[in-house]
Order: C-alpha cells, then sequence, then structure tokens
C-alpha cells in the first residue's frame, strides 16, 4: 500500500526554509512577549517592597476615599492588627470630627480639580478613641481607566504638640507684655504731670543759690524725657499687639491724593529743621488695596527716620511710579546713611541697628520692624539700599 503520510520538504527545499522561519518568529514572539512581563513583575516587586516596608503609612484610595490597599505601618498607626483590615473601609471611618473638611477638599483637589497631589494636616481619630496628628499626601495616579489616589501618612503628633505650646506661650508672653505695657501708660503720665507741676511751682523758682535751682531743673527735665521715651516704647508696643491681633480690612485707595495729605504735618516738621521735601507723583493715578490708617504708619515711620537722620540743607523725595506691572513707593534721603554692618538688622525687632537722631529724638527699635509687618500684611516687599554720609533710601513694592 502507498504511505498516506506527507512527505517531510527537502532540507533546502522553499517549504523547508518557510517552515524555519516561522519557527523562528514563533519564538522571537513568545521572547518580546515575556520581556514585557518579566519588566512589569519586577516593577511590582519593588513596589510592594517599598510600599510595604516603609515606615510611614501608606494607602491607595479611590475616587470615594475607600481603601483598597494598605500597608502594616498604616496599620500600627491606625491601631490594626493586620493592613488586610482596613481594605474596604474609608478613611473618613477614621477623621476626627472637626476635620472631616480636610478630607473633603482632598477629594475635591485631586478628583475635581485634578490636582497632581495634595497635602494637609489633619487629626485622625483610632477605634479606641485615641486621636493623633498626621501629615498627608496623596498623588494621583491612573489605573485601569481611572484615577486613584496613593497616599502618604506622617504621623506627626509630637511635632504638632510642640508648635501647639510654643503657641499658648507665645500668645501668654504677648498677653502679658500688652498688658503691662497697657497697665504703665498711666502712672508715666502721671509721673510726667507731676514733673510739669513741678516746674513751675514758686518754691523751685526762689531755691537759693541759682546754680541749685538749675541743677533741679535738669533733674525734672531728665525724669521728663526718660517718660517721654518710655511712652514711645509703649506706644510702639501696645501698637505691634493691636496689630497682630486684628484683621487688616484694605479698601482701594488714590495713593497719589493720600500721599499729598499725610505729607501736610510733616512739611511744617521739615521746614523747621530746613530739610527740603518733595513729592514726586506719576501723571496718572495709582489706586491700590491698602488700610490707610496702617499704611499712614509706614509712611509715617518711614519719614520720621529720614528727618531723624538728615541734617539742616539736606533733601528728602516720597516718590510714587509704576515699576515692572507693581506699585512702588521710594523714600530717599540725603542724610548720614546707615552703616554696611547694620543694614541687614535695621527690620529686627527691638533692632540693636536702631541708633539716636541727629536732633535727639527717641527711638524704640520698633519703628521698621513695624513697618515690615505692616507692608507684608498688604502682600507687599520693603528693603532699601543706604552710603555712610549719602544718604538712605527705602524701596517698597505693591501688587
Amino acid at each position: 500500500m502507498p504511505d498516506s503520510a506527507t512527505p517531510a520538504p527537502a532540507a533546502n527545499s522553499p517549504e523547508a526554509e518557510l517552515q524555519r522561519l516561522r519557527a523562528e518568529n514563533e519564538r522571537l514572539r513568545a521572547a518580546s512577549a515575556s520581556v514585557p512581563n518579566a519588566a512589569y513583575e519586577q516593577s511590582q516587586v519593588r513596589f510592594r517592597t517599598v510600599f510595604e516596608n516603609t515606615p510611614l503609612g501608606q494607602k491607595i484610595i479611590d475616587p470615594d476615599l475607600n481603601i483598597l490597599q494598605a500597608n502594616q505601618a498604616l496599620a500600627d498607626m491606625l491601631g490594626f492588627g493586620k493592613a488586610e483590615e482596613l481594605v474596604g473601609k474609608r478613611i473618613l471611618d477614621f477623621a476626627h470630627p472637626d476635620h472631616l473638611a480636610d478630607w473633603s477638599k482632598l477629594q475635591e483637589s485631586l478628583w475635581a480639580h485634578k490636582k497632581p497631589s495634595f497635602m494637609l494636616e489633619t487629626c485622625l481619630v483610632r477605634p479606641d478613641g485615641t486621636s493623633f496628628w498626621c501629615q498627608v499626601t496623596s498623588v494621583l495616579f491612573p489605573d485601569g481607566g481611572g484615577e486613584l489616589g496613593y497616599t502618604t501618612l506622617e504621623d506627626i503628633s509630637e511635632r504638632k504638640k510642640l508648635s501647639i505650646s510654643h503657641k499658648r506661650l507665645y500668645d501668654a508672653q504677648e498677653t502679658i507684655l500688652h498688658l503691662a505695657a497697657h497697665d504703665l501708660k498711666s502712672p508715666i503720665s502721671n509721673i510726667q504731670l507731676l514733673v510739669d507741676l513741678l516746674k513751675r511751682e514758686d518754691a523751685l523758682q526762689e531755691l537759693q543759690p541759682a546754680d541749685t535751682q538749675q541743677h533741679v531743673q535738669k533733674l525734672l527735665s531728665l525724669i521728663e524725657q526718660s517718660c517721654t521715651e518710655a511712652g514711645v516704647l509703649l506706644k510702639d508696643v501696645l501698637y505691634l499687639g493691636q496689630l497682630e491681633a486684628t484683621k487688616l480690612e484694605k479698601h482701594q485707595t488714590d495713593l497719589g491724593a493720600f500721599l499729598s495729605e499725610r505729607l501736610q504735618v510733616f512739611r511744617v516738621v521739615a521746614q523747621d529743621k530746613g530739610i527740603e521735601l518733595e513729592l514726586d507723583l506719576p501723571d496718572k493715578p495709582l489706586t491700590a488695596n491698602i488700610h490707610a490708617d496702617k499704611f499712614g504708619r509706614i509712611l509715617d515711620n518711614l519719614l520720621t527716620n529720614a528727618m531723624n537722620f538728615t541734617p539742616p540743607g539736606g533733601n528728602i523725595c516720597v516718590r510714587l511710579q509704576q515699576h515692572e506691572g507693581r506699585i512702588r513707593l521710594v523714600v530717599k534721603d540725603t542724610g548720614l546713611g546707615i552703616p554696611e554692618e547694620l543694614q541687614a538688622r535695621v527690620f529686627d525687632k527691638f533692632s540693636t541697628a536702631s541708633r539716636s537722631g541727629l536732633y535727639g529724638d527717641t527711638t524704640t527699635g520698633l519703628g521698621l520692624f513695624i513697618t515690615k509687618q505692616i507692608v507684608e500684611l498688604h502682600e507687599g516687599k520693603i528693603w532699601l539700599e543706604s552710603k555712610e554720609q549719602e544718604g538712605t533710601t527705602f524701596f517698597i513694592d505693591l501688587a
């Protein structure tokens, strides 16, 4: 009988070559398919290693804030024995009642506004009722046609406790200082009044010899000067306390008109001291959102400083201008200038850079500190340029 099996193609026939090509193609296809799978498996191993062994709490959440995956560090943080016990729970189950809104912000920022990441500090509550503060960082990432949040939690309870303790201490110190300053105003005013009465007493005018009378008058003047200096300091301390405690309500203001009115009093002072005071305004009005009284304190402090350190015959110029899209206020004098080694400290509280002026005016070391605080409350920036014996220029940029 004839053999029904298909004879094998000759080794060098086209059919044999075609079979070899098909086999090689299948081998290459299988090899290429295995490479991504191997790389994917390797990346998954790396992810699981980091995810499960990091000391920070890790979880993956869906848009409804359900926990899809968690590590053991998060389970320990929340008081659970195994990470698997957290899967399927909502993070809102652990949110402190006063901080539920924190998670709404996270949810809205990531899934509604599509922000790539979001960070917050919030308080969580364990099943046993104990609570702790944590810093939460969540990153949005694509997954199977949707988007999930990879979230890291760090226990910051100790840091938060320390921060709250420091704030309470600071608030207590500020309150005590403010009360002390306020209560000292009355006795200082009484001392000033008594000194004034003594200076006008007939008995003082009759003191003999004459040099005794002059000596007593000098002592009374020193007491009066000390009371004035204490009064200035108390005024600045009280102003600073009030500045930090109140909210700044601002209104759109024509700065040119504001400066013109504010400079009226200083023009009189400048004339008495033999100083030329100029106001340089732009052709077009410039308006800014300011608190008039507080912003006026900026100008008062800068002009008072300029007048204290500018000799007779000097010049002070207040300039308002538009500069690179911002409003710039410049106060320039031709006074003594500030030594270079002191310039970095002029804005410090109770600055050691404070000096007596040319006219014996009292300074507290708070004026420029207050000025900087007010500028920053207006979301502005202040800096200076100065050279000894040539003068000082203060710059303020407003948005």
